[in-house]
């Protein structure tokens, strides 16, 4: 039986690029929950300035610093932003994945994310805010990669994805003027 509090916590995010700051946030996930269940947002779109990669590079990336502690599920984007309608959404996608209701939503921003599920009667989610200890974004990520800045860029990386810096570089070279976007 575990002693964790949680039993299933899940993770929202699109992860373009994944940062030690995403990782805070996984990390103490993992601690306190049982399951961690990481739902990578925009997972159809690939190629564009915003949203360079996709979702299987993505989901690689994950598992190659977090192994076996997380499970890692595509959520396409549906149009109807950050709102109870988004949570739905979210909700049915964990339902399905999972077979249950997430217990914790996990998140590394300040916005209330937890009011997705406010229209769900019967369901209680906490919500976890991570505070930002790692002054860093996914934009800036990828303006380190544009830079070829290896030095800057592997400061806020996992030591795991380093040998990924000059493909990650490429992809986003070639997406970098491609304005187009369905991602909300």
């Amino acid at each position: 039986m575990s002693t964790k509090p949680f039993k299933l916590g899940i993770i929202v995010g699109r992860f373009q690029n994944f940062h030690k700051g995403h990782e805070d946030v996984f990390n103490k996930a993992i601690q306190i929950c049982d399951k961690v269940g990481v739902f990578v947002g925009s997972s159809q779109e690939e190629k564009t300035s915003k949203n360079p990669f996709s979702y299987e590079l993505r989901k690689s990336m994950l598992e190659k610093v977090f192994s076996n502690s997380i499970s890692v599920f595509p959520l396409p984007d549906i149009g109807v932003g950050n709102n109870s309608k988004w949570g739905d959404y979210v909700l049915k996608n964990v339902i399905e994945r999972f077979g249950e209701k997430p217990d914790l939503l996990i998140s590394g921003k300040e916005e209330r994310r937890v009011d997705w599920f406010d229209g769900v009667n019967g369901l209680s989610v906490a919500l976890l805010y991570v505070p930002k200890t790692i002054d860093i974004s996914a934009s800036v990520m990828r303006q380190h990669l544009i830079n070829n800045d290896f030095q800057q860029w592997k400061k806020y990386t996992n030591e795991k994805l380093w040998d990924d810096f000059e493909m990650l570089r490429d992809l986003v070279l070639s997406s970098k003027d491609n304005k187009e976007t369905d991602s909300i």
